[in-house]
Protein backbone atom coordinates (compact mmCIF):
# COMPACT_ATOMS: atom_id res chain seq x y z
CA UNK A 1 0.00 0.00 0.00
CA UNK A 2 1.18 3.49 -0.45
CA UNK A 3 1.40 6.28 1.51
CA UNK A 4 -0.59 9.08 1.42
CA UNK A 5 1.34 12.44 0.70
CA UNK A 6 0.03 16.16 -0.39
CA UNK A 7 2.64 17.82 1.92
CA UNK A 8 6.43 16.43 0.67
CA UNK A 9 8.41 18.46 3.42
CA UNK A 10 6.30 16.75 6.22
CA UNK A 11 4.80 13.70 5.32
CA UNK A 12 6.77 10.14 4.03
CA UNK A 13 6.06 9.65 0.34
CA UNK A 14 8.00 6.61 -0.23
CA UNK A 15 7.91 3.74 1.80
CA UNK A 16 5.47 1.41 1.27
CA UNK A 17 3.73 -1.11 3.32
CA UNK A 18 2.93 -4.92 2.31
CA UNK A 19 0.20 -7.00 3.64
CA UNK A 20 -0.34 -10.20 3.49
CA UNK A 21 -3.74 -12.15 1.89
CA UNK A 22 -3.35 -15.26 4.17
CA UNK A 23 -2.37 -14.62 7.27
CA UNK A 24 -1.26 -18.33 7.83
CA UNK A 25 1.48 -17.61 5.30
CA UNK A 26 2.54 -14.89 7.02
CA UNK A 27 2.89 -16.59 10.22
CA UNK A 28 4.66 -19.74 8.70
CA UNK A 29 7.42 -16.89 6.72
CA UNK A 30 7.92 -15.24 10.74
CA UNK A 31 7.42 -18.97 12.26
CA UNK A 32 5.53 -17.82 14.82
CA UNK A 33 1.75 -19.82 15.10
CA UNK A 34 1.43 -19.36 18.92
CA UNK A 35 -2.06 -17.60 20.43
CA UNK A 36 -2.59 -14.32 20.41
CA UNK A 37 -2.03 -14.28 23.73
CA UNK A 38 1.67 -14.94 23.90
CA UNK A 39 2.42 -12.40 20.28
CA UNK A 40 3.99 -8.98 20.42
CA UNK A 41 3.02 -8.68 17.04
CA UNK A 42 -0.85 -8.96 17.60
CA UNK A 43 -1.27 -5.22 16.59
CA UNK A 44 0.14 -5.94 12.78
CA UNK A 45 -1.60 -8.72 12.80
CA UNK A 46 -5.18 -7.03 13.59
CA UNK A 47 -4.32 -4.07 11.58
CA UNK A 48 -3.45 -6.68 8.20
CA UNK A 49 -6.37 -9.05 9.08
CA UNK A 50 -8.82 -6.18 8.84
CA UNK A 51 -7.30 -3.89 5.55
CA UNK A 52 -7.33 -7.16 3.74
CA UNK A 53 -10.73 -8.03 4.76
CA UNK A 54 -11.98 -3.92 3.68
CA UNK A 55 -10.13 -4.72 0.44
CA UNK A 56 -12.15 -7.73 -0.49
CA UNK A 57 -15.57 -6.38 1.22
CA UNK A 58 -14.99 -3.04 -0.99
CA UNK A 59 -14.31 -5.92 -4.18
CA UNK A 60 -17.21 -7.79 -3.98
CA UNK A 61 -19.49 -4.67 -3.70
CA UNK A 62 -18.05 -2.83 -5.96
CA UNK A 63 -17.11 0.17 -4.14
CA UNK A 64 -14.31 1.61 -5.19
CA UNK A 65 -11.78 3.76 -3.37
CA UNK A 66 -8.08 4.44 -3.65
CA UNK A 67 -6.28 3.19 -0.39
CA UNK A 68 -3.25 4.96 1.41
CA UNK A 69 -1.91 4.85 5.06
CA UNK A 70 -0.08 7.94 6.28
CA UNK A 71 2.66 8.84 8.33
CA UNK A 72 5.20 11.95 8.82
CA UNK A 73 8.92 12.12 9.47
CA UNK A 74 7.62 12.94 13.53
CA UNK A 75 6.68 9.58 13.78
CA UNK A 76 2.69 10.16 13.42
CA UNK A 77 0.99 7.33 11.51
CA UNK A 78 -2.55 6.45 10.65
CA UNK A 79 -3.14 3.33 10.10
CA UNK A 80 -5.35 3.15 6.49
CA UNK A 81 -7.02 5.74 4.80
CA UNK A 82 -9.40 5.51 1.94
CA UNK A 83 -10.41 8.16 -0.31
CA UNK A 84 -13.72 8.11 -2.09
CA UNK A 85 -16.68 10.64 -2.98
CA UNK A 86 -13.90 13.36 -2.87
CA UNK A 87 -13.35 12.63 0.88
CA UNK A 88 -10.73 11.37 2.96
CA UNK A 89 -12.09 8.47 5.62
CA UNK A 90 -8.89 7.56 8.17
CA UNK A 91 -9.00 4.69 10.45
CA UNK A 92 -6.88 3.77 13.56
CA UNK A 93 -6.86 -0.28 14.15
CA UNK A 94 -6.72 -1.00 17.90
CA UNK A 95 -7.04 -4.95 19.48
CA UNK A 96 -7.03 -2.97 22.71
CA UNK A 97 -10.32 -1.10 22.99
CA UNK A 98 -8.58 0.41 26.09
CA UNK A 99 -6.83 2.47 24.43
CA UNK A 100 -7.27 6.14 24.28
CA UNK A 101 -6.42 7.14 20.43
CA UNK A 102 -6.61 10.53 19.36
CA UNK A 103 -6.19 11.34 15.78
CA UNK A 104 -2.90 13.58 14.43
CA UNK A 105 -3.48 17.35 14.49
CA UNK A 106 -1.44 17.59 11.77
CA UNK A 107 -3.80 15.29 9.68
CA UNK A 108 -6.81 16.88 10.91
CA UNK A 109 -5.12 20.16 10.10
CA UNK A 110 -3.94 19.34 7.09
CA UNK A 111 -7.11 17.87 5.64
CA UNK A 112 -10.07 19.68 7.38
CA UNK A 113 -13.58 17.14 7.08
CA UNK A 114 -11.81 14.54 6.89
CA UNK A 115 -13.61 11.12 8.53
CA UNK A 116 -12.03 9.66 11.04
CA UNK A 117 -13.10 6.33 12.85
CA UNK A 118 -11.81 3.91 15.29
CA UNK A 119 -12.15 -0.09 14.52
CA UNK A 120 -11.72 -2.38 17.72
CA UNK A 121 -12.90 -5.60 18.71
CA UNK A 122 -16.12 -3.69 19.97
CA UNK A 123 -16.86 -2.43 16.25
CA UNK A 124 -14.85 -4.15 13.53
CA UNK A 125 -18.27 -6.31 12.21
CA UNK A 126 -19.63 -2.73 11.67
CA UNK A 127 -16.19 -1.88 9.22
CA UNK A 128 -16.49 -4.89 7.37
CA UNK A 129 -19.89 -5.81 6.59
CA UNK A 130 -21.69 -5.51 3.65
CA UNK A 131 -24.14 -2.86 3.71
Amino acid sequence: MNPFSRNLRKEIGKMRKVYFWDLGIRNALISNFNPLSLRDDTGALWENFLITERLKRNHYQQHYANYFFWRTYQQQEIDFIEEYGGKLHAYEFKWKASKKVKFPKAFLDAYPGSETTVVTLDNYWDFLSVG
